[in-house]
């Protein structure tokens, strides 16, 4: 039997039997769906945590901190020597300053971060409004917003607004002793940018612009390597060193693991959807046999073999798995784009920021085709196998 007469006994379902054939790729295409919102669903969540807090530059650096002795500290000679390693190309420092902040008549206590302009971009720093400083000795800050909470400011309210800083500067004695003074800048600061953090109490000034103070030591820096390959050369260099080293490569690396398992439990709610519809499937099959007892026996008569009998039965089985798989890409999308839109509408009305919670690979999208096909074809195995061996003259005396 040629290829395209087996094509066209395969397809007389949809003419014969339209409405059962229709539901028999409705419910593959619901299980489907249900595969592709969760999983979608998953990767979704993974894309909108990993950008909360990566950029491609946070993904090259290195996070350096003083040794858990007192012996290692990140002088400037020692950030020197880090700079000039093999393959480093810029570096970030900031030191944390405890500190109370003024705006108008109202005081609250807070942490100051000094930093780099560079800190900013090496370290991810995401801003909700506003920008960062324009440059290494601007008089200018960056807030959260709990600070803002403090003094009962909006971040479009706050941008703008001068702010007094009075700074608690730990200082080395001669003779090695630690002394705190405190040191109130005469300079007001201006607020250019607001990070969204409801919990602590910071902001972020030039380093530059307390160079005068007497900071000798540094609590954290950022080092940029020019790519992913030099990363563990300088990370082990720089832990011979005496520092501890740690990369936010690591933390994306157990958040993926974190999400791949997320993904695989989400896909086997998913399956069992599936399952369900392939028994429907393998049912609509078996009646589909029994239907075409008759038609089967005038078929063997006539001379067709039982592979050409098999080919049809699998052919019509991988049809309605097919179509059900693209029914399920268009269900799967159009269940997580309503969900979507009533999560972003929620979100715009009590203030939160619109999001999209679903994402879905191009791959994914092939492989949740072929595998639909693939079961379609597993359920036509029996009725096809059971249909070659049908004996000619029972099959014409069935009723």
């Amino acid at each position: 039997m040629k290829f395209f007469d087996a094509l066209t006994l395969s397809t007389r379902m949809f003419k014969n039997r339209p409405m059962r054939t229709f539901l028999t790729i409705l419910g593959v295409s619901v299980g489907i769906g249900t595969v592709l919102f969760l999983v979608s669903l998953g990767y979704g969540l993974q894309q909108v945590v990993l950008n909360k807090i990566t950029t491609a530059d946070s993904l090259l650096s290195l996070d350096v901190s003083p040794g858990v002795s007192n012996l290692v500290q990140l002088s400037q000679d020692n950030i020197d020597k880090i700079a000039h390693l093999p393959g480093v190309t810029e570096t970030g420092r900031l030191a944390n300053v405890a500190a109370q902040i003024t705006l108008g008549d109202k005081t609250a206590d807070g942490q100051i971060f000094a930093s780099d302009k560079t800190f900013f971009r090496l370290n991810g720093v995401n801003l909700n409004s506003g920008r960062e400083f324009a440059g290494d000795d601007a008089l200018e800050t960056v807030v959260s917003s709990a600070a803002l909470s403090l003094f009962n400011l909006t971040p479009a309210q706050a941008i703008g607004q001068k702010a007094q800083l009075t700074l608690y500067v730990t200082s080395v004695d001669n003779d090695g002793s630690e002394q705190i003074k405190t040191v109130k800048r005469q300079d007001s600061y201006t607020i250019v940018g607001v990070i969204n953090d409801d919990n602590n109490v910071f902001a972020y000034i030039p380093l530059k612009s307390i160079a005068d103070v007497g900071l000798t030591k540094y609590d954290q820096l950022k080092v940029k390597v020019a790519d992913n390959n030099l990363m563990a050369g300088a990370r082990s260099q720089i832990m011979d060193q005496g520092f501890l080293v740690s990369s936010l490569s690591d933390t994306i690396d157990q958040a993926n693991k974190i999400f791949q398992i997320i993904q695989i439990v989400l896909f086997a709610f998913g399956f069992v959807a599936l399952l369900v519809s392939a028994i429907g499937m393998f049912n609509t099959m078996t009646i589909s046999l029994l239907e075409k007892t008759n038609e089967i026996g005038i078929m063997r008569s006539l001379g067709i073999t039982g592979r050409d009998i098999k080919k049809i039965f699998f052919m019509e089985a991988g049809i309605m798995g097919f179509l059900g798989g693209v029914g399920g890409v268009i269900v799967g999308y159009l269940a997580g784009s309503i969900v979507n839109l009533g999560f972003n509408f929620l979100a715009n009305n009590l203030g939160g920021k619109a999001l999209s919670l679903f994402y879905t690979p191009p791959i994914f999208i092939f492989f949740i085709i072929l595998f639909s096909t693939i079961v379609g074809f597993l359920t036509g195995v029996f009725p096809s196998i059971r249909a070659a061996k049908l004996n000619p003259l029972d099959a014409l005396r069935y009723k």
